[in-house]
């Protein structure tokens, strides 16, 4: 309870009628911009950059350049070490290029990453050549043609697969579903149209709205809008993905990967790469890929089956250590509680959890609401009177709180995580606030982002619904660490509400 005042009931529904959240997901995805190895933008599986782009067909340019340029400067028979160096070390070199994780770049864009390369083949080669063999060891005049000779047909290999690339987007492009809101995902599938290099065929618009889109289009003169099927119904959207084979969905625009992140789980669930698009502009991403000049990157899941058992590890063990190291501090606040304020030490209250469900929340009670309509509605009791001195003193230091740690150690709650919230404000801030809701794909907990960044007591439910959705999305295991950790800081400086 962090607000002082009672939010009204929404409209065509009685005071104290609850609802549950409207779309609470059923899926444990969550989404992050961060690289996944070895997925280009044509792949997987298929595609052009899968086969002319991958990792394979590069590493035989650079081997078979390292071993032609050695074989025209006189021969594997003449100079046997020095080409089996060679071979190797441009294989290393190649395996310690970073993997490439957008839509690939062209011969020319790759030219200084070639040389460079080459050049930590020869003289990588050369050095240990002069070590091993000194008699056989390279002239500078050697070493510098040589790695002229190895950049060029490098960058010969790679031009002739950037155009076979090229001419296979050209042919066999790739559906792909574009999601968003109506004018900016219209941009980006009309702009993906006409520059048909790269790859992709959009083959429908995921939620823009026909009237919407016949109006943006009349207000766009000189431009012929594409004549894509406006898909709502998630029976369109699967119809679609399989008649089409898509396999990748363009997510326009950050907000839509929190409003639509139900369906987004729905698509990687059928093996679609989720790709986030910019059309807004004014940054550079930080991986450089563009997709018909628009900013892009790609969206990794973080799988629910290792983020849940990450998660429930450290709450097993952190809550039930916490709970015997503060067993005696809990029967000393129950006890004065009882004793100062009468029966009825534990509070309990139904809150919304996981995927919508409901659970029963424990505190020490610190205030005595007037009925279970009050229970229900009213957001905050940090103003009342009735609440007593030592009730005060708990509410302040959040010791009422710790009782939930019971709840971590059954598995309602996590120790980090959104904060849980009765169904009836579930309810409302969902129609509120459209990234709410999306809050609840990983479990609620104890304390979170939004707490430690100040967002306690009476503040702004936008900002914590974005702070919430922002520690989903980038979630990691240290990262809880850094968050309880920076908790007991706050605690310490007496911060409750």
């Amino acid at each position: 309870m962090t607000a002082e005042s009672t939010v009204p009931p929404p409209a065509g529904r009685p005071r104290g009628e609850t609802a549950a959240p409207r779309s609470a997901s059923r899926s444990s995805l969550a989404l992050a911009p961060r690289p996944v190895a070895g997925k280009p933008l044509g792949g997987p599986g298929r595609g052009p950059d899968r086969r002319w782009g991958g990792r394979l067909p590069l590493l035989l340019v650079d081997v078979l350049a390292a071993l032609v340029s050695s074989v025209l400067l006189g021969g594997p028979a003449a100079r046997p070490l020095p080409t089996a160096l060679l071979a190797s070390t441009a294989a290393l070199a190649h395996a310690r290029a970073p993997r490439r994780t957008g839509p690939a770049p062209g011969a020319l864009e790759e030219l200084p990453a070639v040389f460079l390369r080459a050049a930590v083949c020869w003289c990588l080669t050369a050095a240990l050549l002069a070590a091993l063999a000194p008699a056989r060891a390279l002239s500078l005049t050697t070493l510098g043609a040589a790695l002229a000779l190895h950049t060029a047909l490098g960058f010969a290999g790679r031009a002739l697969l950037a155009r076979l690339r090229t001419r296979a987007a050209l042919a066999h492009p790739r559906a792909a579903l574009v999601i968003g809101e109506s004018g900016a995902a219209r941009q980006v599938a009309a702009a993906i149209l006409r520059h048909p290099r790269t790859g992709l065929r959009p083959v429908g618009l995921v939620g823009a709205r026909e009237t919407e889109a016949a109006d943006e289009d009349e207000e766009r003169p000189g431009t012929e809008p594409p004549r894509l099927p406006v898909l709502n119904s998630p029976e369109e959207i699967r119809r679609a993905v399989v008649q089409n084979g898509v396999r990748a969905a363009l997510v326009v625009g950050a907000d839509t990967c929190v409003a639509r992140h139900q369906l987004l789980a729905q698509l990687d669930e059928f093996g679609c790469e989720l790709w986030r698009i910019d059309t807004a502009g004014g940054y550079a991403p930080a991986t450089g890929h563009r997709l018909a000049a628009f900013p892009c990157e790609l969206l990794a899941p973080v799988r629910g089956a290792r983020l849940s058992l990450a998660k429930r590890s450290l709450d097993v063990v952190v809550s039930a250590l916490a709970l015997l190291a503060l067993s005696p501090l809990l029967a000393l606040c129950a006890g004065v509680l009882r004793l100062t304020d009468g029966p009825g030490v534990v509070f309990r209250q139904e809150r919304i959890g996981r995927d919508g469900r409901p659970f029963t929340l424990l505190k020490f009670r610190t205030y005595r609401p007037a009925d279970a309509e009050e229970s229900a509605t009213r957001w905050s009791v940090a103003g009342e009177a009735r609440i007593s001195l030592f009730c005060r003193f708990l509410r302040s230091t959040s010791l009422d709180e710790l009782l939930q740690l019971v709840n971590v150690l059954r598995g309602d709650m996590s120790l980090v995580g959104p904060r849980p919230e009765r169904p009836y404000f579930v309810a409302e801030f969902s129609r509120l606030h459209p990234g709410y809701a999306a809050r609840h794909r990983l479990p609620v907990g104890i304390t979170g982002l939004a707490q430690i960044s100040g967002l306690r007591g009476d503040t702004s439910i936008e900002d914590r619904a974005r702070f919430d959705n922002a520690y989903i999305e980038t979630w990691s295991l240290w990262g809880d660490v850094c968050i309880l950790l920076r908790t007991v800081s706050s605690l310490l400086r007496r911060t409750g509400s």
